[in-house]
């Protein structure tokens, strides 16, 4: 009874088999006689492919699972099927038979002959280009375009236009083919309308307000990039309060939550930060435990006070400063790790550096990725590993900083990964992301000493991606017009020494000041190699010929006399020494240079000048830096006297309150300035906030400069004034990076002057450049 019921089962499924694939290939074509072998499969004694047109046959018959001859189920049909679809080359596919033949009718998709944008006002077509991934000439699917839909939207969400659409329209042309345009109404930008913070005690709304990168907009702002709403800036903002108490020794802060809220009318997002902060901690006992170091040697690697206040910055420097200082003592391989155990009851947190002599891990690769522009050598030169080296962790940081002070990458990420065939062979990966290098000015400005000006300019900093700098700038203006030309070339014949070249050519009207005008032109050749991280050495050789000419008929004669052209062939030096935190925008270090310079290898000219200054930065307070720099200067002649262009002056933005050139050796009569054979100048300035939104880039400063200048022999005692003592002057300024540059306005009063000295009480400069 059994195997008879089996025997029904299996003639049943073995005509539901004949009926299904009789209806697929009826779904698929029409209803037509289909050869079957005794099971109920098809069998087909021929494929053919119509309808490609691009698409060579042979390509579409390689993703069917069905071969002439064979048998066919539906299970190969519909195989088949999803395999010509996943190739993403055809519009339509369908399956129909004829006689004893399957046929495969093709609908290809187009060809996109040219992607367009229209109705982005506020992103350039080239960004986003750059963000889709259709390009012309590769093959139009609807996935496809979505998917870069989705991408354009990403771009306009994160410059804060929430309420953009995109629409794709495809324009048919012939040969198959399409123009694709994405129809873009990018509507009203959305902002930050307001930041709250839920949770805080300790610190006040404003306060966290300022370490966010996230601003909220308001109405003085002329443009905020900050003040758009953007998801992933919100991550790192949630980082940065994190480390703002972790700083201040709340170890135990947490964020809960970060809500995101859109307005109703979507023209603004309303940010909830949800915090705990927890109870402060200060540190416990600081222990070190290592075997390969004698006690006498923990003093020196002590760099946290036991009962102040925890800072996790503190920790992680002191971790870089502990592998840097048994370096110097000829530990390179140890490993310092810093064990952290809180102890909530006395509410501290003890640790103990486990210090330990690492494994000796050699450098079998370096590998240089995302350098598209940028030759590898030029990166290669600022490692301070090379293939061969033992792995360092001290310099592999440097390496990064080297790189990045570049500044010809966006980003810089070194790290080693470990061989996986040797356990003391690593690779070291190097990916950088490159950014424009290139620079092309326009600027226009006002300032009290040379007055309206003009300035344009180009400059490529890694010139052909070597690592070269080429610049070039025009500057004309009511007192002063220059053409300065300049090549430097950092690595000059492949060693650490840098090269370059000056050529200038300047006119200055000094009517005012000396009644003359003078103009220059020449050019320095120049080269300089680093000692170390600190300290370098630069030579040049400079070449020029100046002229004074255009003498008011009252002029002193002293001045008269200089009428005429001169030439200087002159050799200098300079030896710097530099520990400041950042060239542009120091808050903490100090810098001292001494510089030579001696005339009288060929030329007219003949002297040795000789210049030091000094700069020291501290940093009080949270953006209150506090400046203290000096300057002296002398300049002798060898055997002929120095010409007035030679001279040092003082006064306007080296002495405030006083004009420029406004102390010093002047003509009894005529007033003019005449200069002087040496100088001494020094400055004490406070920046510091003025309350306002940091974005706005306002600052207010406290100041007060003292100096003198003297030693002229040009005139009789009876025929001028001079006097070296020491004049003072104290003021209250203001600089403000303006949207259209930057400006800086001071006011100063002369506290100590003689009665011939020339003062003013302000001075504005202004000036910008894009």
């Amino acid at each position: 009874m059994g195997e008879q019921r089996g025997a029904v089962w299996r003639v049943l499924l073995r005509f539901l088999a004949r009926v299904g694939l009789m209806m697929a290939c009826w779904f698929w074509g029409g209803m037509v006689a289909v050869p079957l072998n005794a099971r109920g499969a098809a069998i087909f004694d021929q494929i053919l492919v119509e309808g490609n047109r691009r698409i060579e046959t042979e390509t579409v018959r390689s993703y069917l699972l069905i071969q002439e001859g064979s048998a066919v189920s539906t299970e190969d049909l519909d195989l088949s099927l999803k395999n010509l679809f996943a190739t993403g080359l055809f519009a339509d596919v369908s399956f129909f038979s004829y006689e004893k033949s399957l046929v495969v009718n093709v609908v290809e998709n187009p060809m996109i002959n040219r992607i367009a944008f229209e109705g982005n006002l506020r992103i350039r077509d080239g960004v986003l280009r750059r963000t889709i991934r259709l390009r012309p000439r590769t093959v139009y699917t609807r996935t496809k375009v979505q998917r870069d839909v989705q991408n354009l939207l990403g771009i306009y969400r994160r410059r804060g236009l929430f309420a953009a659409t995109i629409e794709p329209k495809i324009i048919p042309k012939e040969q198959n083919r399409v123009d694709l345009v994405f129809e873009i109404k990018e509507g009203h930008v959305t902002y930050v309308k307001h930041i709250n913070f839920i949770g805080n005690f300790q610190f006040r709304d404003s306060l966290l307000k300022k370490i966010l990168l996230t601003k909220e907009n308001r109405w003085y702002y002329i443009s905020c990039p900050s003040c758009f709403y953007n998801s992933d800036r919100l991550l790192y903002d949630s980082e940065l309060i994190r480390r703002f108490y972790y700083r201040r020794g709340y170890v135990d802060f947490r964020i809960i939550s970060v809500a995101a809220e859109l307005s109703l009318d979507r023209r603004g997002f309303f940010l909830t930060f949800t915090i705990e902060e927890g109870d402060r901690y200060k540190y416990g006992n600081v222990k070190f435990d290592t075997d390969i170091i004698s006690l006498k040697n923990y003093e020196i690697l002590k760099f946290l006070q036991k009962n102040s206040f925890y800072n996790i910055e503190e920790v992680e420097d002191s971790v870089h400063q502990l592998t840097n200082t048994l370096s110097a003592m000829g530990y390179e391989l140890v490993l310092a790790q810093p064990l952290q155990k809180r102890n909530r009851e006395k509410r501290v947190v003890d640790i103990t550096y486990v210090i330990h002599e690492g494994p000796r891990v050699f450098i079998e690769r370096i590998d240089i990725t995302g350098n598209s522009r940028t030759l590898d050598k030029v990166i290669r030169r600022e490692l301070r590993l090379v293939e061969g080296d033992t792995l360092h962790a001290a310099r592999l940081r440097r390496s990064a900083q080297r790189i990045e002070n570049m500044d010809f990458f966006e980003k810089v990420d070194i790290h080693h990964i470990l061989s996986e065939t040797a356990s003391d062979r690593a690779f070291i990966k190097v990916n950088v992301e490159e950014k424009s290098t290139g620079e092309l000015s326009f600027g226009v400005g006002w300032s009290t000493t040379t007055g309206a000006m003009m300035e344009m300019g180009v400059r490529e900093r890694n010139l052909l991606g070597r690592g070269q700098d080429l610049y070039a700038a025009i500057t004309l203006g009511q007192k002063r017009a220059q053409i300065d030309l300049s090549f430097t070339e950092p690595y000059f014949l492949d060693y650490e020494l840098v090269a370059g070249v000056d050529v200038f050519a300047l006119q200055k009207d000094l009517q005012r000041e000396s009644s003359f005008s003078s103009s220059t032109i020449g050019g320095t050749v120049r080269f300089g190699f680093n000692y170390n991280e600190l300290w370098q050495h630069h030579f040049n050789y400079t070449l020029k010929r100046d002229d004074i000419a255009h003498v008011k008929a009252a002029a002193s004669s002293a001045i008269k006399r200089q009428v005429g052209s001169a030439v200087q062939s002159s050799v200098g030096q300079s030896v710097t020494y530099d520990t400041r935190d950042s060239r542009i925008h120091p808050t903490e270090g100090h810098v001292v240079r001494l510089s030579n310079d001696i005339a009288g290898l060929g030329g007219t000219d003949q002297f040795l000048r000789t210049n030091l200054s000094v700069a020291q930065y501290f940093s009080l307070a949270s953006r209150f830096v506090l400046k203290c720099s000096a300057e002296a200067g002398h300049i002798v002649g060898l055997g002929k006297d120095i010409r007035i262009g030679q001279r040092y002056f003082l006064g306007g933005d080296n002495l405030r309150g006083f004009r420029a050139a406004g102390i010093g050796p002047r003509d009894r009569v005529t007033k003019d300035a005449l200069g002087g054979n040496w100088l001494a100048v020094g400055t004490v300035e406070m920046t510091f906030p003025l309350g306002l939104p940091e974005a706005l880039g306002v600052k207010g400063k406290v100041f007060s400069d003292f100096g003198t200048l003297g030693s002229f022999k040009g005139l009789r005692s009876d025929r001028i004034h001079e006097s070296t003592k020491m004049r003072v002057s104290a003021g209250a300024g203001v600089t403000w990076k303006s949207p259209v540059g930057p400006l800086s306005l001071d006011l100063s009063l002369p506290l100590k002057r003689e009665a011939f000295d020339q003062t003013e009480v302000f001075r504005f400069n202004f000036g910008t450049r894009f």
